[in-house]
């Protein structure tokens, strides 16, 4: 599973930086944003989603902010937490990118299975890794992310 993921990945990885100049990791921040309420996310929950640790994401969220294709939000309610806010021009450079990455997964990874195979990987998905696994409650986390 590890082998495979990590073959998967760097070849997206380099692909998406190929043809576009940003990161697999760059890109699933934006998408995971992009399907947000109001394209935004408390910092701790982005880092869940992304796979990241806390200082990984701090670290990409600066690199994005100064591309400005996200900004960081304080938090009203918690001054040690922060969201991550996607704009416009994050919006504009997922909508370029979205073609290749779809393009690639399906190539690298769906390509090589059924359909069959491919609805039984999502049964298995489910089991191993609930939906519910990231809970976001709209609050801050209380840590600087």
């Amino acid at each position: 599973m590890l082998r495979a993921h990590a073959a998967v990945t760097k070849q997206l990885d380099a692909e998406m930086l190929s043809a576009h100049g940003i990161s697999l990791s760059s890109y699933e921040v934006l998408l995971h944003l992009d399907g947000a309420d109001d394209g935004r996310m408390r910092m701790c929950d982005l880092a869940e989603l992304a796979v990241l640790s806390r200082s990984g994401l701090t670290r990409l969220v600066d690199r994005l902010a100064r591309e400005e294709l996200l900004v960081r939000e304080s938090c009203p309610s918690d001054a040690r937490g922060s969201f991550a806010r996607l704009t416009e021009a994050g919006r504009e450079r997922l909508a370029e990118t979205r073609p290749t990455h779809l393009e690639g997964v399906r190539r690298v990874f769906l390509g090589h299975l059924s359909v069959a195979e491919q609805e039984a990987l999502v049964d298995c998905w489910a089991k191993v890794l609930p939906a519910s696994a990231v809970e976001t409650d709209g609050e801050c986390c209380g840590e600087t992310a």
